[in-house]
């Protein structure tokens, strides 16, 4: 998968292109049902499939105070782009000079003259230019002028709206199978194992310790069940997952997303990037009276997650 992160970075000699405009944070049902729509139209005109999107979001930069927390860093995006059906993703470089483009400015500098669009598939609630002063029928009429196809396609999924925001409303209640449903795949956290307090490999659950960070969405304090896996080697492991600031034990209070890889103490992953994917919310967190209370819970943690994993 091709990332191009500036303009500059587009290969001229590219020729006509698909092109598909969105943040496409955590690459839901709703983006994967524009992306086919478009993969649909560059097959049957040859076309090179483009995915444009922001980094970093657009509110981080006009309203930092509302910025919403990430669902994907762009490479995870780009990934889960590539494997809904894009070639390349363009990760517009956003800032206050882009933010005050007009919607024809916009039109002529990424559409026309960088991807040479012939085909455009947006969201039907897409809106674009300064002060969001474009949508999709500004885009259809800039098309024709230019010489390429626009379509909205709507986003909802019937019962529930397919969104991005509808995601990380079911993240911030826990509802991690029903933030599931709304992607077509768990929800994925990314980062570098760190070396931790420790105390689980002393306790007899060694955890591989993720820190977080304030701008990327994670679910509620608790433990949940879900998968570890490298980004490496492609491993994938079941683990019982705590996400917290262990409040059972004095010390620092920084939350992590600490699994434990069930039935393996031999693992070393220490400076290797993993993803770690939330299948189910288990329980909230608990400050234990003793570490012997702990381990029988921790035992009963991994039984469950064991069971509900299907191993």
């Amino acid at each position: 998968m091709q990332i191009w992160r500036t303009l500059d970075e587009v290969p001229s000699d590219l020729g006509r292109t698909a092109v598909v405009i969105g943040n496409f944070d955590g690459v839901h049902l709703g983006h994967r049902r524009v992306l086919s729509r478009a993969r649909a139209l560059a097959d049957e005109q040859g076309l090179t499939l483009v995915a444009i999107t922001f980094d970093p979001h657009p509110m981080a930069v006009l309203r930092p105070e509302h910025a919403p927390t990430t669902l994907t860093t762009v490479e995870a995006r780009a990934e889960l782009l590539g494997e809904a059906g894009a070639d390349a993703v363009l990760a517009v470089p956003f800032d206050r000079g882009v933010a005050g483009w007009s919607p024809e400015e916009f039109v002529q500098r990424i559409l026309v003259d960088a991807l040479g669009a012939a085909v455009v598939v947006v969201g039907a609630n897409f809106r674009f230019g300064s002060r969001a002063a474009g949508d999709v029928a500004t885009l259809r009429e800039a098309g024709e002028r230019h010489g390429f196809t626009a379509e909205g396609i709507p986003l909802d999924g019937g019962p529930m709206v397919w969104s991005s925001t509808y995601v990380r409303t079911c993240l911030a209640a826990g509802d991690v199978a029903g933030a599931a449903q709304a992607l077509g795949r768990p929800y994925a956290v990314r980062g570098v194992v760190v070396r931790g307090d420790q105390r689980g490999r002393g306790l007899g659950y060694p955890t591989a310790n993720v820190p977080t960070d304030g701008m990327t969405a994670v679910p509620p304090d608790g433990v949940y069940a879900g998968w570890l896996r490298r980004l490496d080697t492609g491993e994938r492991y079941p683990a019982a997952i705590s996400v917290g600031t262990n409040p059972t034990f004095d010390g620092v209070r920084a939350r992590r997303v600490e699994s434990h890889v069930l039935d393996r103490t031999d693992l070393e992953l220490y400076g290797v990037e993993v993803e770690v994917s939330f299948v189910h919310r288990q329980r909230g967190q608990v400050a234990f009276d003793s570490a012997d209370a702990l381990v029988e819970q921790m035992a009963d943690d991994v039984r469950r997650a064991r069971e509900i994993l299907g191993g």
